[in-house]
């Protein structure tokens, strides 16, 4: 298809869009009683809550089903697929190892955005060092991993090495060491990566609300003779609180869907994999639906508790 045709296509699209709109603004635009006012309203999210269900629901049903089903969908097979996760010691694994970045990952990236917002904050070179620290957040997943590869790049210690960290190590007499091969410290090298990432997300946030605590109760803890730990312990902890628990519930469920740093470091080897990853192997190399679709469920087990605390803890917050 060419430019010209897609650019054809795309044009028919929006004024589609428009023309359905502006019939729907017509025919209700006569309807001036409560009941026209119902008949817009859901004339403007029917179509909402249909993509929903076409993008969201079904597939999440479909899923649901298939996880039921053998490796290529035709038989049932109950919760085999299932037991397969958790008895399989390969899958087993690969479980431990994402219960370890869904542990370490939101926790160390939280405290070190904490730590950093509270240490720079109001000090005379707080947007350079604020900017340093964030800008791994624009740098693709993919590329962070790339950079990161060649950090723990292994040669022996006898040759020049290009890996910074191997370098470090051969400058004060230790012998290089494989980073990314050994297990099971590679799995701890690899979480690294993702912390590096989203201490960034952390501090922005967190420096933010640090500084939206008003300064009278600074002042009147100041007046108490508060200050240094008890003063982050017993008054920024407690007012940014609302701000931690949103910083850490969507770091896990990033966690939860670590990929791209997997495949472009390990490529799932060396007992590396995750779930994410596990799935991807799964479905397109094995070709094993059942077993695959059972691993997306469970992800979505995994979220679910995640998303549902943040919003009570939210709705918690908005009724004080």
């Amino acid at each position: 298809m060419s430019t010209g045709e897609k650019s054809t296509q795309m044009a028919i699209a929006v004024a589609v869009f428009f023309a359905v709109v502006a019939l729907i603004l017509l025919v209700t635009q006569r309807l001036r009683s409560r009941r026209g006012e119902l008949v817009q309203s859901a004339a403007f999210v029917l179509p909402a809550v249909a993509l929903i269900a076409l993008g969201l629901l079904y597939p999440a049903i479909t899923s649901i089903y298939q996880s039921f089903r053998d490796n290529t969908g035709d038989a049932f097979v109950g919760l085999e697929n299932y037991q397969t996760i958790f008895t399989d010691s390969d899958q087993v694994r690969v479980l431990l190892n994402t219960a370890a970045w869904v542990i370490l990952v939101p926790v160390v990236s939280t405290l070190v955005g904490l730590v950093y917002a509270v240490l720079v904050d109001r000090s005379r070179f707080e947007k350079v060092a604020k900017a340093l620290i964030f800008l791994p957040m624009a740098i693709s997943l993919v590329g962070a991993s790339i950079i990161w590869k060649f950090v723990y790049d292994y040669r022996d210690s006898s040759r020049g090495q290009i890996g910074l960290a191997n370098q470090l190590l051969n400058w004060v007499g230790i012998d290089s060491y494989r980073f990314l091969l050994t297990e099971p410290w590679n799995t701890i090298f690899l979480i690294i990566i993702l912390i590096w990432v989203q201490a960034g997300f952390a501090m922005t946030i967190l420096s933010a609300s640090i500084k939206a605590i008003p300064e009278d109760i600074i002042e009147a803890a100041r007046l108490d003779g508060v200050g240094g730990m008890k003063m982050f312990r017993n008054i920024t902890v407690p007012s940014i609180r609302p701000s931690l628990i949103v910083v850490l519930t969507t770091i896990s469920i990033t966690t939860l869907k670590a990929f791209d740093i997997v495949r472009t470091t390990t490529g799932g080897n060396y007992d590396t994999s995750v779930l994410a990853y596990q799935f991807y192997v799964e479905y397109f190399r094995s070709y094993d639906q059942g077993t695959a679709t059972a691993i997306a469920v469970l992800i979505f087990l995994l979220v679910m508790p995640i998303v549902i605390y943040n919003v009570r803890q939210m709705r918690k917050l908005e009724a004080r």
